[in-house]
Formats: C-alpha cells, structure tokens, sequence
C-alpha cells in the first residue's frame, strides 16, 4: 500500500508513530514540572494532535500526518499497547489484599460508585435526545455513561498515590482499596453493558452472558491454577524468553476469546491478568513485568492519538458547551459526595475526606479505555465522545493541585496503624521509571 506522495504507508506508519512518542516525551517532561501523571500528558498530546489544536492551523494537518490509510495499522499497533496494559492493570489489582478491609472499605467504595452512576444516569437522560447514536437504545446509552461517569482510574491512582507519598496514610490505603474494588465492580457492569449494546436480540444477549460466565470459571478453575504451576516451573529453570512469550500469548489468546464472545478483547486481557501469580517468583516482575510496561510504554501513546483524533472541541459549539458542563459537574460532583462525604462520616478530618474524593475523582486512562469502546461500538456520537474525554483529562488533572492545596501528606497515620511513609531519600524508597501512560507502580528489583 502506497500513499498519495508515492511512499510505503508502512514508513509513514513508522514516521507517525515517531512523531507521536517525541510529542509526548516533551509533553511529559513537562507534566512533570506541573506535578502531573505522565497519562495526563499523553491525553493531552492526543488531542493537540487531532482536530482541536492541530486542526486549527491551514492545509488540514492532522489528515496529512495521519491519512486516513494509514489509521488501521495505527489503530492495530495501538490495540497491542492497549492490551498490554490491561494486562499489567489485571495484575497489579491483587485482590487478595482487600481480605480482611472490613466492612466500612465495602461500603464506602459502593457509594464512591453508587453516587456518580446515579447521577450519571440523571445526566445521560437529559443528554440522550441530543448525543445518543442513531440505532442506540436509552437503556444501553444511560448504563454506559453512568458506568463511564462512576470510573476511577485504579492504575493512574496508584501513581498519584505514590508520587504524592501517601502510599501508608489512611487516605491513601483507603483510596486503593475503594479504587480495587470499584474497578472489578465497573468492568462487570460494563461487560453487561456491552452485551447488551451488542446483542440483536434476548437469545444473543443470554448466549453472550452464559459464554462470559463460563470464560470466567474456566479461567479462575483451569487456567489459573495451570498458568500458577507453569510459572513456577519455567521460572526454576531460568527460562525467562519462554516465560515472556508464554504470557504474551496468553494475554492475546485471551483477548481472541473475549471477543469471540462478544464482549471486548481488553476484557480477556484484563481477566488474564487477574489470575496471574502474585509474589511468586521475584524474577516474575524483573523479567515479564519491566518489559511488558516498557513496551506498553512505547505503544499506548500511539493510542492516545487515535483517541485524540476523534477528539474536536472546537465543533462542540455553545450547546455543546452547555452539555460539556453538565458532564463535568456530574462527574465531579457524583464523586465527591459519594466518596468525600462518606470518609467524613467515617471518622476522617475534611481535609482528609476532600483528598479523598480528589483521589476517586480520577478517571484518567481506564475512561478513555472505556469511552474508546463506547465509540467502537457507537454507543455515543462524536460530540458526547469528546465531552467525555475532556471530562476524563480534567479531572485527572485535578488531583495533583488539590491534594497541594489540602496539604494531606505521609504524616497521617494510615488505617489501621500502618508504618510511616519512607522518605524519597531514604535507601528503602527505590523509584524506579515507569513507562508513560501505565501509571502502574515500580516493582524494586527483587521485590514479588
């Protein structure tokens, strides 16, 4: 396949993805200097290099970068990233530590998703007549954004949670567990949703929902336990090429079946990274993990962009603005009173509780994820699309300076009577690089 100008679209394939991972190491660099994620950044260059910024400058530049030929091999690349990525969420969502939490820790990450999706259901009623895709239901377009609405994004949290030293407070143990929890409760529901979204008919829906459930038995019964003891095997013998390719297989084996069912393929990545080991062999980490999000390091970028590219602002026009802040009132507000308000009862100071719902408000990656299937599947027109997106990055970047501004840090005690965060200059707080756009936490060399 050649483009216009005669070149290979496979070098103009290679020349954008350049230009995209080079945009976005400057614009994380200077996330860093604002004290935000580096997801924060990417987003960012998503849309700047789509319609809404690029887009505004003469002769039509994001098509020219980007022709629209060369959006399949993009869009292929980037699906690899993507699943990578849920792959090493899955994992790092061990949820044998939310054993023994209690039950304040299930009530409150009930409301902090109970709240923004009753609202969010409120805001997709009044917005459904002037967003909902032509052929879409009401019911499939109200759940699907109250499902968007009530997201917090368990990986990007976990980043924030880190560089803002709250890892051993009460706010920050709180805040993962809540996340933990709302996150596997949230890819449920919208497991459902999308089931039904896709379905023709009853028949198909009961058939994609009696296949989903026997995809999860199989691979909590069958697949766990086999992958635990392979693992272990491969991993005595040092054989850790074999090990990584077993892995990678799986995860894309996995995501094939999700999507033979009729759910999504990031759903079989994700699922397949829930029943990884977890503290079994420290090499586990050192040589699957690192490379993994490395390499979902370099190719999530590419998928920002394909997001970003869908991304107009500019045509939202004053109707849209008015709809824009509706969205980002309800998510901001969902979240708050469900999450802030419930930690004040709880027994935590306001200061404390504000941090909190500043945390639960963030959506970060996890929403585009799911806004990127609602637009596959086109459950949402473009305008909603963006809204939520914007909506997404905003309050993402919230964060950062309210946690400043609330002055909630490592001094307080975590639940339970946890030990002092570490200090950054202590020999026992190793901060590795962790690639852009995980958000997931550094493993220590050695560490399970």
């Amino acid at each position: 396949m050649a483009a216009a100008d005669g070149l290979p679209m496979e070098a103009i394939v290679m020349a954008d993805i350049a230009i995209v991972l080079l945009a976005g190491a400057v614009m994380v660099k200077l996330s860093r200097r604002l004290h935000q994620p580096p997801v924060v950044a990417e987003i960012a260059t998503g849309i700047m290099l789509g319609p809404s910024v690029l887009g505004l400058l003469p002769g039509d530049l994001p098509a020219r970068i980007f022709p629209h030929d060369a959006l399949p091999m993009l869009s292929a690349i980037a699906q690899v990233g993507l699943a990578l990525f849920m792959f090493l969420a899955g994992w790092e969502l061990d949820l044998s530590r939310l054993r023994g939490r209690g039950r304040a820790v299930g009530t409150m990450a009930g409301l902090a998703m109970a709240v923004p999706f009753v609202l969010g259901l409120g805001a997709a009623a009044l917005l459904f007549g002037g967003h909902g895709a032509d052929g879409v239901s009401g019911l499939s377009f109200t759940l699907y954004l109250a499902t968007a609405f009530s997201i917090t994004a368990f990986p990007v949290l976990a980043r924030i949670i880190r560089d803002s030293r709250l890892s051993h407070t009460r706010v920050g143990t709180m805040a993962m567990a809540c996340a933990a929890i709302g996150d596997v409760v949230a890819w449920c529901v919208l497991v459902l949703v999308v089931a039904i979204a896709d379905a023709s008919g009853a028949g198909q829906f009961l058939s994609v929902v009696a296949w989903t459930v026997a995809y999860g038995v199989g691979m909590a019964v069958i697949v766990r336990p086999l992958l635990h003891r392979v693992v272990r095997r491969v991993a005595r013998r040092g054989d850790t090429a074999s090990l990584l390719i077993l892995i990678v297989s799986g995860v894309f084996l996995s995501s094939y079946a999700t999507s033979w069912i009729g759910i999504h393929a990031i759903f079989g990545a994700f699922a397949f990274g829930l029943i990884m080991p977890h503290g079994q062999a420290p090499e586990l980490h050192e040589h699957v993990g690192f490379p993994l999000e490395k390499a979902a390091g370099l190719l999530l970028p590419v998928f920002f962009v394909i997001t970003g590219l869908s991304v107009d602002i500019g045509a939202l026009g004053a109707g849209g603005l008015l709809s824009l802040a509706l969205v980002i009132a309800a998510a901001v507000i969902g979240k708050f009173a469900g999450a802030a308000i419930p930690a004040r009862l709880s027994g935590m100071s306001w200061r404390e509780a504000g941090a909190f719902g500043a945390l639960m408000n963030t959506r970060g990656l996890t929403e585009i994820v799911i806004l990127d299937i609602g637009r596959e599947l086109g459950l949402i027109d473009a305008e909603m699309f963006t809204m939520m997106v914007v909506m997404a990055l905003l309050t993402t970047t919230m964060a950062g300076p309210l946690l400043r501004v609330l002055r909630v840090g490592p001094s307080a005690p975590a639940a339970g009577g946890g030990p002092a965060a570490v200090p950054r200059d202590s020999p026992d707080a190793h901060l590795d690089t962790v690639p852009s756009g995980t958000g997931l936490r550094p493993l220590p060399e050695g560490s399970a």
